[in-house]
């Protein structure tokens, strides 16, 4: 079927793809726009992909900072070129992704770096919680290794849904990106600060506390 200027122009202002790309992608889709936006999406996923071996040494560090002080997160995300690294489509990125680590507290980046001893102990937290709930001996593992998948989405950056689109994981919004601009990106590292993380609060003692204020008054 034949395929407007006005459509291609259409699809163009809606996806970012070029205009030979987008008239391909309308003829293959036989004129559906919703259709070949997917068409568009699904090959610029693919590109990603291949771009995914290209080395990355610009970008940007990003800080983030929550509550008041509260939290407070840095990344480390990179590009191939420091063009990209001050395109405000990168920048804008970046910071969803420092934003999303201070909403979401991953643990760590991927599920290859869960140290073997926390993954020993997680499975065998799931193995007495599927024991304990009656479930056959036969599906046990089955079981454990289903609640494991939760805990990579719980713990692992990659895996986790992205606090402002639960639809995709932060790996899928990562894919788009590179698709979207063009090049090489890498989440390379973060960090995560909670105020009093790691401490323990003194638990104040009530009757000192009363005797040390009454002693105060009467002196």
């Amino acid at each position: 079927m034949a395929i407007s200027a006005a459509d291609v122009k259409a699809l163009r202002e809606k996806t970012g793809a070029g205009m030979l790309d987008c008239k391909k992608a309308l003829e293959e889709a036989g004129g559906d726009m919703t259709k070949a936006a997917e068409i568009l999406r699904e090959k610029g996923l693919a590109a990603a992909a291949k771009k995914g071996d290209r080395i990355a040494t610009e970008g940007l560090v990003e800080s983030y900072i929550h509550g008041g002080g509260r939290i407070g997160v840095l990344v480390e995300v990179n590009c191939e070129t420091d063009f990209v690294a001050k395109n405000e489509e990168f920048r804008t990125f970046v910071r969803d992704i420092a934003m999303h680590i201070a909403a979401s507290n991953p643990k760590y980046m991927t599920r290859d770096e869960v140290p073997q001893e926390v993954l020993d102990k997680e499975r065998e937290i799931l193995r007495n919680q599927a024991i304990n709930e009656g479930k056959p001996a036969n599906v046990v593992d089955r079981i454990v290794e289903g609640r494991l998948s939760k805990f990579f989405e719980e713990n692992c950056l990659m895996e986790q849904a992205f606090v402002k689109d639960p639809d995709k994981n932060i790996e899928t919004l990562l894919k788009e990106k590179i698709a979207s601009i063009g090049e090489n990106i890498v989440i390379r590292r973060f960090a995560r600060f909670e105020l009093g993380e790691g401490l323990e609060k003194k638990a104040d003692n009530f009757a000192e506390e009363v005797l040390a204020q009454t002693k105060a008054k009467l002196q």
